[in-house]
C-alpha cells in the first residue's frame, strides 16, 4: 500500500496560472501628492545644500580659489580683490539654502498643479489604464 504523500509526490506539479489585473487609474488624490512632492522637493534641497558645500570644500582644498585669484591679479592687476570674499563657505551654503527653499515651494506648487491637471484630464479621457501580471 501507498501513503497519501506517496501519491502526491507521483502527481506532477500543475502549472499555476498567471493572474492579470487591468486597472484605470481614473483618480489622484490631491493631499497625496501634495505631500509627496513636498517630502521629494525637501530631500532634493537637502541634497542640493550639501553638494554645494561639498563642491566648495573641494574647490578650496585643491586651491582652485587661489589659481583664481592669481589669475584676476594678473589680469586686473588689482591686489585688493580676492575670490574668497565674494564666495566663502558662509556665502554659498546661504545661497545654496535659498535656493533649496525656493525649490520646495516651486517643486510643492507643480506636484499640485500635475494632481489638479490629472485629475481634469481624466475626467475627460476616462484615465490611464494599466496592467498587472502574477508571474
Amino acid at each position: 500500500m501507498s501513503s497519501v504523500a506517496e501519491k502526491l509526490q507521483r502527481k506532477a506539479p500543475r502549472q499555476a496560472g498567471t493572474k492579470q489585473v487591468r486597472l484605470k487609474l481614473v483618480y489622484v488624490d490631491f493631499w497625496s501628492v501634495v505631500k509627496i512632492s513636498f517630502l521629494v522637493a525637501v530631500c532634493a534641497g537637502i541634497v542640493l545644500v550639501v553638494a554645494a558645500v561639498l563642491v566648495w570644500i573641494v574647490l578650496q582644498s585643491t586651491h582652485v580659489f587661489d589659481s583664481i585669484d592669481s589669475l584676476l591679479r594678473d589680469v586686473l592687476g588689482n591686489n585688493e580683490f580676492t575670490v574668497m570674499e565674494m564666495f566663502g563657505l558662509g556665502q554659498v551654503a546661504l545661497f545654496a539654502i535659498i535656493i533649496a527653499a525656493l525649490n520646495v515651494v516651486v517643486g510643492t506648487a507643480l506636484g499640485a498643479i500635475s494632481a489638479l491637471l490629472y485629475n481634469l484630464i481624466a475626467r475627460v479621457t476616462g484615465g490611464i489604464l494599466v496592467g498587472f501580471t502574477n508571474s
